[in-house]
């Protein structure tokens, strides 16, 4: 890691950096951040009745404008053109958890914008609920990954030596990347590869990414995947027709393991499978249908499920039915095989 300051030079004085003789490459970073209120609050935001209504809609796009104007708010930041902001909440018994995501192509990175975003947003939130709640604290803004550029893919917790990044000139979205540090990746003392245990939690669901209905299935799967050692992103809530957007998102930064809930069935709306083999490299099959075979065993309409699962590079990807019944029936299923699975998949387990 660099010992001096990009943004001074050998004076000590403020400059902006001279990209110029930079390569132009696609560049993503994803940033998090949380409003820790009440619970209180948390329930009426999920019900969209605070006395300023629809309150995640106009946090998302404050944050999508923030990120827009980042150049003008940071003063030494460059102007970019941005190609993508997206804007996504989640919830905890006393908080909403923000995560923004920003891409570009250009010379520089696009981290500010993200910050910039998930910060503007929260702030937003604040706004609105500070009437109920005048005690909420916007908390933990922070970048979580970012590709693209001479560096390549970077992690928060990865080691930041050179032999821990991408090779330069690699792509951004390397949605089958291999293991960030080019090698075999480190054990944890379950015996599971640390590279392994991130998660992402993906929503299919048109109601909730509208506002107009309460997901119960995403905080679900942050709670029980948070209590099993993971670092989750997430819930990211996306419209059906626009699951293969969040699968794509998702799969930025190559996490250990991916599950969806929704848009699995035989309704017309219903992607999930389709966007999901069209990233998987290899199915696992039995997995899928262990958790059809539970689901039927107390609730028959369970084998109308078309949810698959398989690997998109080192990611697992699992598909669940989008309501709670069908979440804790992959839960249950899901909870004997994982370690193992994540092992065997990044060469670290049994290939019996």
């Amino acid at each position: 890691m660099s010992e001096q300051l990009s943004h001074l030079d050998s004076e000590g004085r403020a400059r902006m950096v001279d990209v110029s003789a930079k390569a132009d490459t696609t560049r993503v970073a994803v940033a998090a951040g949380e409003l820790r209120t009440t619970a209180e609050v948390v329930r009426l935001v999920r019900a969209d009745d605070m006395p300023k209504a629809d309150v995640l809609a106009t946090a998302r796009i404050a944050g999508i404008a923030g990120a827009k104007k980042t150049s003008e708010l940071i003063p030494l930041c460059h102007q970019l053109s941005l190609s993508s902001v997206r804007v996504n909440f989640g919830f905890t018994a006393d908080a909403i958890t923000i995560e923004a995501t920003a891409k570009t192509k250009g010379p520089t990175g696009v981290e500010m914008e993200a910050l910039t975003a998930v910060a503007v947003a929260g702030l937003t939130l604040h706004d609105m609920v500070k009437a109920v709640d005048p005690a909420a604290e916007l908390t933990g803004v922070r970048l979580l990954t970012k590709d693209g550029g001479k560096r390549g893919h970077w992690e928060r917790g990865q080691d930041d030596a050179p032999e821990h990044r991408a090779a330069p000139g690699d792509p951004a979205e390397h949605s089958h990347a291999h293991h960030p540090t080019g090698g075999e990746p480190d054990v944890r003392r379950d015996g599971s590869p640390e590279g392994s245990r991130t998660a992402v939690v993906v929503v299919a669901s048109t109601g909730a990414a509208a506002g107009t209905r309460v997901d119960k299935t995403g905080p679900v799967l942050v709670d029980w995947l948070t209590g099993q050692g993971f670092s989750v992103r997430g819930p990211l809530v996306y419209a059906d027709a626009e699951i293969a957007a969040g699968l794509a998102d998702a799969l930025t930064g190559a996490p250990g393991l991916i599950i969806t809930t929704g848009g699995t069935g035989a309704s017309p709306t219903d992607a999930t499978p389709e966007a999901t083999l069209a990233v998987l490299d290899r199915e696992l099959p039995g997995v899928a249908e262990t958790i059809r075979l539970r689901g039927t065993a107390t609730f028959p309409l369970a084998a109308l499920s078309r949810g698959v699962a398989g690997l998109a590079g080192r990611t697992v990807i699992v598909n669940l039915p989008g309501s709670p019944g069908g979440v804790r029936d992959g839960i249950a299923v899901l909870e004997p095989l994982l370690d193992h699975l994540l092992a065997q998949v990044a060469g670290g387990g049994s290939h019996d």
